[in-house]
């Protein structure tokens, strides 16, 4: 009888043990960049990083099982962090290229845009190219897909690498730059915000780089991977993708 109530006083210990396994979930650690709003950004309230690629890694994470704690970071050191293992996920504003493809992997695309521009807001010239711009100093934010089309078509004076979007726009703002070119959501959603109230947004300026955004992961991680696009691919479904777009203004 005692032996009876030994093995089931273990086997109800080991279905404890398996049931606590089962809920426990993997905390993956995820670089955001806490400037790149509405995409990620600093939330001064709270103290943490916010946005569109948060709300969606979260949700990603809720349907494949794992919990997220996002480290903000520059977004020239993501890649660097995801392939040396600071970090597990890399959720931002950040293109899937092929240059990009060659040292890690990204999700299905989540979202499509191209470059904007913004000029003091005494500027009302109607920009819509590049050439309209020949001669001048412009700016654009190191790491992005922006800083070598920009420099290669030999049209301007100089192009100077700032580390973030907002320090682009105070130059603009103060004069020190003729013109700023940057992700087109987060120029917009700033001017929007009224956050550089003496800046515009150029809406006559043509997108000429143009690309889709989605989570980045090692090359040797082919099974979160798996497990973050069949998660992507139900909260297109479902709807939740959209909703998330909706509630930044995308």
């Amino acid at each position: 009888m005692r032996n009876i109530t030994y093995r089931i006083v273990l086997m109800a210990i080991a279905i404890i043990m398996g049931l606590a396994a089962a809920h426990a979930q993997t905390v993956l650690k995820v670089g955001s960049t806490p400037t790149g709003i509405p995409f990620t950004f600093l939330d001064t309230k709270t103290n943490t990083i916010q946005g569109v690629m948060v709300d969606l890694v979260t949700e990603v994470g809720k349907d494949a099982g794992f919990q997220v704690q996002v480290e903000p970071m520059q977004f020239s050191t993501l890649i660097a962090a995801l392939t040396s293992n600071k970090i597990d996920l890399i959720s931002a504003a950040m293109y899937i290229t092929p240059a990009r493809r060659e040292v890690i992997e990204f999700s299905e695309p989540v979202y499509s845009y191209g470059e904007g521009l913004i000029v003091p807001k005494s500027d009302t010239k109607e920009y819509k190219a590049f050439e309209d711009l020949k001669g001048e100093t412009d700016g654009s934010q190191v790491g992005t897909v922006y800083v070598e089309p920009l420099k290669k078509t030999g049209l301007f004076a100089d192009v100077k690498v700032y580390d973030t979007i907002p320090d682009i726009m105070r130059d603009v703002n103060t004069g020190r730059l003729k013109a700023g070119f940057g992700d087109y959501p987060i120029l917009a959603y700033n001017v929007q915000q009224g956050n550089f109230p003496d800046l515009r947004l150029v809406k006559s300026f043509k997108s000429t780089i143009v690309g889709s955004i989605g989570i980045g992961v090692r090359k040797t991680d082919a099974d979160l991977l798996k497990k973050v696009n069949t998660s992507l691919a139900k909260l297109k479904a479902n709807g939740t993708v959209d909703k998330i777009l909706a509630k930044w203004g995308l």
